[in-house]
């Protein structure tokens, strides 16, 4: 083949680092984020929340903000009557079979507000500010009721009720498993090991807070936002205006940032929509810091009480979590979910425990609601898992590192059918943990201890054994265009709210075509432009978007074939493709892709058997879950005095699959390893007894900084999935699973010797000195 044509580069293959292709438009300052945006003729919103964590709404009076200068409209809900309402439609049920209770929840607040930051009003004005002041002349009547800010108080009988009709603010009693096995195992076991251990409630707190713009225009509404995939939020929010889905358009371009928090309807989004249509021209609304910790969804919050039984040798017979999960005060698409189905498919892990128990009771509170955060229910069952076989390796006196490999799942049982109900397909679980123990060092750790104490500092290690559930199938798009400027577009829905996602498609596209990698694009962002997404998260944006990727290049293969006969003048039969390539085989003759792409577009009439375009829009019906796993090591110093942690080693093994892109997958493991760190020693949401959140914004709340975050080490031990055609896994949430018993164990083996055989996340340095100092008598 002649030098230039368009053979795969290798810089460019599977498997190599190349570098993120958004990040020199980023880096710039380039990026379009939604706020950055401004459309002609736009207005500006403002939203007005309740003060009141519970009460009933008894009137809003706009009449002083409606004469202010500039103020366009405040609308309330009584303007929203004809809408639909948000909620969740999972088919849960509880014990007694009667379905999850999920409470109607209107756009904006009408009878009655159940947490701060409850939206009551839109005021709009023609500018954000003149908006804003409007916001304060609104007056509310609010008559203040009691409220509860904890799941397990809020079942107690004297609660206060967040809605008439669900008792005891109890919208789920869910169970995983077989409760009368569960029982016998734990009555004939030789040991038992228990633990009560909270889950902190966080704030998602994405660099860029959630904005939007709602237009109304030729007969259909446009809404500008970040989100995790447009797909899907044009279907939410088209039940909710009640209109076809082809009379909405939601377009999204650069995110800064989600973990989970922006892949759902928003109440905002609906009065804001309603006011472009009714005042004819766009309305904007970006919300501030405050207002983010008010309305986004948090992450988390649970309290669990964690059980494992042990035979005489130490093998597992059963693990059993019976918790509580707050809800907050409204449900979610998706809230139930973590505390439930995920914990039960999650704490199975990489070990072969023969039976599950999960029993769940999820609740409603004077709170934020809850929902996905990056891991959504997987660290935590991991997280419960390795803090219960820590202690029952104390317990029973039993190193840890034999009491895993003596559980894990041998590579010889695969695949294998787990309690949780998954089928794993491969994995060498002990083999990783070996790896990681000795890019850890773990043998001269008595070295650096004695290092440690000679400065004064408690210094313990910790082992995090993961293995995550992946998200089920879905389907999603496979769209390869060739543009008329030489460009090669790749159309799917998932979207990059940070990931990376332009560098890993475009070199699988690369691998499987040929097409220069430098002139592959990505379109995500564009609802007009789908017909299938299930948007990023659950960590299977390669698995869906790569696949459809290969099975799209396929049929532009075999599309090319057809046209290749006609442009070589050969029978299709005899065309050959390889390295971007079409030829005759047995002769030198042939066609770059590319130069097919232009020669079908550029003529005038084809035969009727040639493809007018080498163009596809193919649809992946999706893939089963896939099964990431590894082990995470580290190690922290503790100073006694003050109660302060660090972190001050790191080291990760993982089984990801078929990495694509190397450089890419460590970032998302660091990423992931700075937000475990940050819920493990640092972030809180707490509530006054009132339900007045305690932080408000950066002043007040901890998240990770770069001096909270040592230096990692990042190890791959590949097993590929057999179970897509990338061979993939998923990584991007991994680092939380690894990360959160890695530091807490780190950090119980430090205060072991001073009697300390549990401590709850966030480790912050009060909590830490506390508990010294309670051992110490």
């Amino acid at each position: 083949m002649p030098d230039g044509l368009n053979a795969p580069n290798l810089r460019f293959g599977i498997g190599q680092p190349v570098p993120r292709g958004e990040d020199p438009v980023l880096l710039k300052g380039q990026g379009r984020y939604t706020d950055d945006l401004s459309l002609p003729g736009q207005a500006y919103a403002h939203v007005l929340r309740s003060p009141y964590a519970h009460g009933v709404l008894r009137g809003v009076d706009a009449t002083a903000a409606l004469a202010m200068p500039g103020v366009l409209a405040v609308i309330t809900a009584a303007d929203l009557a004809g809408y639909g309402t948000m909620g969740c439609a999972m088919p849960l049920k509880s014990i007694d079979g009667s379905a999850l209770k999920s409470p109607a929840r209107a756009p904006l607040a009408s009878d009655r507000v159940r947490f701060v930051g409850d939206p009551i009003a839109l005021v709009v004005a023609e500018t954000k500010m003149q908006a804003k002041d409007a916001a304060e002349a609104v007056e509310l009547d609010i008559d203040s009721l009691p409220a509860v800010t904890d799941a397990r108080a809020a079942t107690a009988p004297d609660a206060p009720l967040l809605y008439d009709d669900i008792a005891n603010n109890t919208v789920l009693d869910w169970r995983f498993g077989d409760a009368d096995k569960v029982r016998a195992a734990f009555d004939g076991a030789a040991h038992v090991t228990r633990l009560s251990i909270a889950n902190n409630r966080i704030v998602v707190c994405a660099m860029e807070p959630r904005a939007a713009i709602g237009v109304w225009a030729e007969g259909r509404h446009t809404l500008h936002l970040g989100c995790q995939g447009v797909f899907g939020m044009r279907a939410q929010l088209a039940g909710i205006l009640g209109v076809p889905v082809k009379d909405l358009r939601i377009l999204t371009g650069n995110v800064g940032g989600s973990f989970g928090m922006k892949a759902n309807v928003y109440p905002e989004y609906v009065p804001l929509l309603h006011a472009a249509k009714m005042l004819g021209r766009p309305v904007k609304w970006t919300d501030e810091r405050t207002g983010s910790f008010l309305s986004d969804q948090h992450g988390r919050s649970h309290e669990v009480d964690a059980e494992l039984a042990l035979d005489a040798a130490g093998k597992f017979l059963a693990v059993r979590l019976t918790a509580f999960a707050d809800m907050g005060a409204y449900l979610s698409p998706v809230s139930p979910l973590m505390g439930t189905a995920n914990f039960a498919k999650n704490v199975q892990s990489n070990y072969a425990t023969p039976l599950i128990e999960v029993h769940t009771v999820s609740a409603v509170t004077n709170t934020t609601p809850i929902s996905a955060y990056r891991g959504a229910g997987r660290p935590e069952g991991n997280y419960f898992m390795e803090r219960l076989i820590e202690q029952a390796a104390v317990e029973t006196d039993r190193d840890a590192r034999d009491l895993r490999r003596l559980n894990h799942i041998p590579t010889a049982a695969m695949p294998y059918a787990a309690a949780s109900g998954s089928h794993y397909d491969g994995g060498e679980f002990s083999a990783i943990l070996d790896d990681a123990l000795v890019a850890a060092d773990w043998d001269g750790f008595a070295g650096r201890a004695e290092a440690s104490a000679a400065r004064g500092k408690l210094r313990g290690r910790g082992i995090g054994n993961f293995l995550e559930v992946t998200a089920p199938p879905a389907p999603e798009m496979g769209g390869i265009r060739f543009e008329k400027d030489g460009l090669v577009t790749i159309v799917t829905g998932t979207l990059d709210y940070g990931q990376g996602h332009l560098s890993p498609f475009a070199q699988v596209l690369h691998q499987h075509l040929g097409v220069p990698f430098e002139n592959i694009r990505l379109l995500q962002g564009d609802s007009d432009q789908l017909i299938a997404g299930g948007g990023t998260g659950g960590s299977k944006s390669l698995i869906v978007s790569g696949a459809a990727i290969v099975e799209a290049a396929a049929i532009v293969v075999d599309k090319g074939r057809q046209a290749a006969g006609w442009a070589l003048e050969a029978s299709p039969e005899d065309i050959v493709f390889e390295s971007g390539r079409f030829s005759i085989t047995g002769t030198d003759r042939g066609i770059d892709i590319m130069a097919l792409a232009a020669k079908l577009r550029d003529a005038d009439a084809l035969p009727m058997d040639v493809p007018p375009t080498l163009d596809v829009s193919h649809i992946y019906p999706g893939a089963p879950s896939a099964y990431p796993n590894g082990c995470h090591i580290a190690e922290v110093e503790v100073d006694p005095d003050t109660g302060l942690v660090e972190v001050v080693t790191y080291v990760t093994v993982n089984d990801f699959g078929v990495i694509v892109n190397p450089l890419l997958v460590a970032g998302q493991a660091h990423g992931g390893i700075a937000q475990g760190i940050g819920q493990a020693l640092l972030e809180h949401v707490v509530y006054s007894e009132d339900g007045q959140p305690l932080a408000g914004s950066l002043m007040d709340y901890a998240l990770p900084r770069a001096a909270d975050v040592p230096s990692m080490s990042f190890a791959s031990h590949p097993v590929p999935a057999t179970t897509n055609p990338i061979g993939a896994k998923g990584c991007g949430e991994a680092g939380c699973a690894g990360a959160l018993p890695a530091v807490m164990n780190a950090l119980v083996d430090a205060l072991r010797p001073l009697g300390i055989a549990h401590i709850d996340m966030p480790a912050t340095p009060e909590r830490v000195w506390r508990a010294i100092a309670e051992a110490k008598g």
